[in-house]
């Protein structure tokens, strides 16, 4: 369902930069009053509520929302703008993406629009030929499920195509990687390279490395890459940026911030190009996290637009390249029960470490033996970590055995989930782990039900950043020809009001910021957006094509379609 975004991406920076560089050095200096909306927020019940107009202070913050009338006797000089009927949103909030994979994202190659293998294969080719610049051929977001080939690809099948150049092509859920025999030759790899800890290296019959690697065997291949400068970086980060608020994200959640990012991100905030405020978590327990441990989380930075106060751990992998950790062995695949990438005891001081030190944890789960391991190690720490306030998370909690969904709820563990990998999975979710264990995936209505606070994203740019892509998919459980009829499994779908939710008022929630941000209520920034046609209600089918209008951040304007 998601073919075409990526193509948007490199547009989007190119077009909006010149407009936003004007935007964002005009600032807020008065009150001002939007009037004529179709407004709608969340109480402090966390209840829907509709209004006209909005009233902000020249400080970029909320002051009411209501009527007009009532509205202009709280500010009787604030200026006025004109929304003109149009739906007006609090600014949605991605609680899983990666800002600079984004970018980067747009200037490499995607496969994720081919069919087969024979239109990869093209793929590859018009691309080198293209950029014969291009020192490594890198990009990915191929899919061997959609190909129907029944197997992984190999490096022999981009090698008939191009085989000059070094060629790295990530799946697409980021879990597995594609090279071809010139990559291979450069990282030195040869049939008694071992597989890593947490990783495997595809062979065929004879041994031989067939050029797919699986996880932490990514690494190989990767640690021969050419760095990225920082001029190529900041483009990057351009080209993010420019995405992101195109789409009506005011809020994000980067799930693996490096030292190099953090940097970027600070001056960012700085110069007031951080037009989406960016939430960090630092990738891991070690080196840049033992740095910026000596000077505790960073709370907020820069009227809020950064912060620093979490880390991201993997447990697992992903179920398309079979890295996902079960319990009992694939049903398509008999032989192998997935990677854990650590073992327990490493999970548990690994968790501890970071908690112990006042960071939220967040560790990466797709399979139920990656699930129960992420559970039990911040189960244990719930009486001397305070799990409560720190709201440790599990990112895509995706399959779970049913007796362990309650236990999120009794450890105060928050579900941090996509609702575009549902539809992006179905066709090869139930191949992967039959019918059974789906019980258990994809849950969000047994997560809801249950009271567990959901804050949703969508693993950018894996999936498309589009919020209105990821509500669709929560509500309809559908791709966007409305199929499967009816839902696929739509027992676990959410109503809107909760979608809504999960992108809104719970993803700050999740990020401990639903004081500052989620909604539209007095003290909170003025994070907001106009769309051109109203989510509440339209038929279902229609909510994926939402078009965002204006991008406001603390009462400033940063994207006008």
């Amino acid at each position: 369902m998601n073919q075409t975004w990526h193509k948007k991406v490199a547009l989007a920076a190119a077009i909006f930069t010149p407009i936003i560089a004007t935007l964002i050095s005009s600032t807020a200096h008065a009150d001002t009053l939007f009037v004529n909306a179709n407004g709608y927020t969340l109480d402090r019940t966390n209840q829907l509520k509709r209004f006209q107009a909005l009233l902000i202070d020249d400080q970029g913050r909320v002051v009411a929302t209501g009527d007009k009338k009532a509205m202009r006797a709280l500010k009787p000089k604030a200026v006025e703008v004109d929304i003109r009927g149009k739906t007006l949103l609090p600014g949605l909030i991605d609680a899983h993406g990666h800002v600079l994979g984004l970018g980067v994202a747009a200037s490499q190659l995607s496969l994720r629009a081919t069919l087969n293998l024979a239109q990869a294969q093209k793929a590859i080719a018009e691309y080198a030929q293209k950029y014969p610049q291009n020192q490594w051929i890198l990009g990915g977001e191929w899919n061997q499920a959609i190909w129907k080939l029944g197997r992984f690809p190999t490096a022999a099948e981009i090698d008939v195509v191009l085989k000059d150049r070094p060629v790295w092509l990530r799946r697409v859920d980021g879990h597995a990687g594609w090279a071809n025999s010139t990559a291979m030759k450069l990282a030195g790899i040869n049939r008694d390279t071992a597989d890593p800890q947490g990783g495997k290296i595809e062979r065929d019959s004879s041994g031989e490395a067939t050029g797919i690697f699986v996880d932490s065997a990514m690494d190989l291949i990767e640690k021969v890459l050419p760095a990225k400068n920082e001029s190529e970086m900041r483009t990057a980060l351009d080209a993010a940026m420019a995405q992101l608020r195109s789409v009506g994200l005011t809020s994000v959640h980067d799930a693996g911030v490096s030292k190099e990012d953090d940097r970027l991100f600070r001056d960012y905030a700085n110069q007031g190009k951080l037009t989406t405020r960016v939430y960090g978590m630092i990738g891991g327990v070690q080196g840049f996290f033992d740095e910026a441990a000596k000077s505790g989380p960073l709370h907020t930075y820069a009227d809020d637009k950064y912060a620093l106060r979490a880390v991201k751990l993997y447990s697992d992998g992903a179920l398309g390249s079979r890295g996902a950790a079960l319990l009992a062995p694939y049903s398509d695949a008999p032989h192998t029960k997935g990677l854990l990438f650590v073992s327990n005891q490493e999970m548990q001081s690994m968790v501890s470490k970071a908690a112990s030190l006042g960071y939220q944890v967040n560790v990466h789960a797709i399979g139920d033996a990656g699930n129960l391991q992420v559970i039990d190690s911040l189960a244990a720490l719930k009486a001397k970590s305070s799990a409560s306030q720190l709201r440790h998370r599990i990112e895509h909690a995706q399959v779970l055995q049913l007796s362990d969904i309650p236990r999120l709820k009794a450890s105060s563990i928050l579900p941090s989930m996509q609702p575009t990998h549902a539809t992006s999975d179905m066709n090869m979710a139930e191949d992967r782990i039959g019918k059974k264990r789906l019980e258990g995936a994809y849950a969000w209505r047994s997560f809801l039900k249950q009271g567990s606070r959901v804050a949703c994203g969508s693993d950018f740019p894996i999936e498309s950043p589009n919020p209105f892509w990821g509500i669709y998919s929560a509500v309809s459980r559908q791709d966007f020809e409305q199929k499967p009829e009816g839902g696929w499994h739509p027992e676990q779908a959410m109503t809107r009001l909760e979608a809504f939710r999960c992108f809104t008022i719970d993803a700050a929630y999740a990020a401990r910021q639903e004081k500052i941000l989620g909604s539209l209520e007095k003290g909170k920034w003025a994070d907001f957006i106009v769309i051109d046609q109203d989510i509440f209600e339209v038929p279902v089918k229609q909510i994926y094509q939402t078009q965002v209008l204006q991008t406001w951040q603390a009462g400033k304007q940063v994207y006008v379609k």
